[in-house]
């Protein structure tokens, strides 16, 4: 469902992803882990068509993001990173928008709004403009129009990020719920996430692909954080 090969990223002599490919599977969450200034966001910006590649392909279900984009950001839900809104909006009237840019109308339409709005509990500041929320409100706000339109791809960059313990658990919960019909790609640098959600791992440092593999296989290897030290200081980490 997701299929990324040889990408790569060049900001002038800078190159930032170095001839990534790897492919994600339907019932696959993908934790895209790495130091940062490793590449992750880049990758994330280039696989939803938010910045075009220096070379390589992204497809997202069988459709170029670069010469189908249309046909692959209807497959594709996208929090990014910070998750920007109109501030000026309230989460209902934002909503709203999202989903009638997705072509969603009437009653599938409401019934949409009202199960995002619950499963990512923004009951209680609906009506509240975007603006005066907390940043932990706010990331609610950018995952529940990634998922508006109940998406077959989900891109999800830092989705816990700002939460509170109880919120993140809440968001992992839902991702595990989501995860059966669904290709799951999250990045983080919060590392017991991997464990909490991730059917696999790749971890990436300086733009290359460092580790490919279950969270399982990776744990093998010793403590996560000792796995970053090695990364960090130029030591490879094989998969198995």
């Amino acid at each position: 469902m997701i299929e990324i090969q040889n990408l790569t990223k060049e900001f002038g002599p800078l190159r930032v992803v170095d001839s990534i490919t790897f492919t994600v599977k339907k019932g696959e969450v993908l934790g895209f882990l790495g130091p940062n200034g490793a590449g992750k966001s880049t990758t994330m910006k280039m696989l939803t068509g938010f910045l075009a590649p220096t070379a390589g392909k992204a497809r997202i279900c069988g459709h170029d993001i670069e010469s189908e984009p249309m046909q692959a950001k209807r497959k594709l839900g996208y929090l990014p990173e910070g998750a920007p809104a109109y501030t000026d909006m309230t989460p209902a009237a934002y909503l709203d928008f999202i989903a009638d840019i997705r072509g969603l109308s009437g009653a599938t339409k409401a019934a949409r709004i009202a199960a995002v709005v619950k499963q990512v509990h923004l009951d209680q500041v609906l009506h509240q403009p975007i603006e005066t929320l907390s940043k932990g409100f706010k990331r609610r706000v950018g995952l529940a129009q990634a998922i508006i339109h109940d998406p077959e791809v989900l891109v999800l960059d830092e989705p816990t990020d700002g939460l509170d313990p109880n919120q993140k658990f809440e968001v992992r919960q839902l991702i595990r719920s989501m995860a059966k019909d669904k290709a799951i790609v999250l990045s983080t640098h919060i590392l017991e996430e991997v464990e909490a959600v991730c059917t696999r791992a790749i971890i990436i440092a300086k733009g290359k692909v460092l580790f490919d593999g279950t969270p399982e296989a990776l744990s093998a290897r010793g403590p996560l954080d000792e796995v970053f030290r090695k990364i960090t200081t130029g030591d490879r980490v094989a998969a198995s």
